[in-house]
């Protein structure tokens, strides 16, 4: 069942937006820009530090997407799901390569990062 709004799946998987990625530390949310691939209800990121040991702590995250056009709002997209890290390297290294595709950055840029996988529960579309 796809609970992403079809217009909004092709601007997720097209457009080199940058996503803010929410995750819970202690108790408090934790809010970081990320690059993002999505997929068919899926969003992978590859990241590291203080984002994957809020995940391993509690896998529910939200993502919140928006694109602008000198400051006025086009259009956002709101996904909540639950993340999970894979530890597969190949699977990163994949992973790794298509996101920094849709960027423009080399494929092998951010080799330290993880893949994190988040399965999409609800999301929320609207344009302006």
């Amino acid at each position: 069942m796809t609970t992403v709004p079809p217009e909004a799946e092709r601007l997720l998987e097209n457009e080199p937006v940058m996503a803010h990625f929410a995750t819970c530390a202690d108790g408090r949310p934790h809010a970081a820009p990320v690059w993002f691939r999505y997929e068919d209800d899926t969003v992978e990121i590859v990241t590291t530090g203080r984002k994957l040991e809020n995940v391993r702590e509690n896998p529910k995250v939200a993502l919140s997407i928006q694109a602008d056009d000198g400051g006025d709002t086009q259009w956002m997209v709101t996904l909540l799901g639950t993340a999970t890290i894979v530890e597969d390297e190949a699977e990163t290294d994949e992973a790794r390569r298509r996101i920094n595709e849709k960027y423009g950055a080399p494929s092998d840029a951010y080799e330290e990062n993880e893949l994190v996988r988040i399965d999409v529960g609800t999301a929320s579309y609207r344009t302006y």
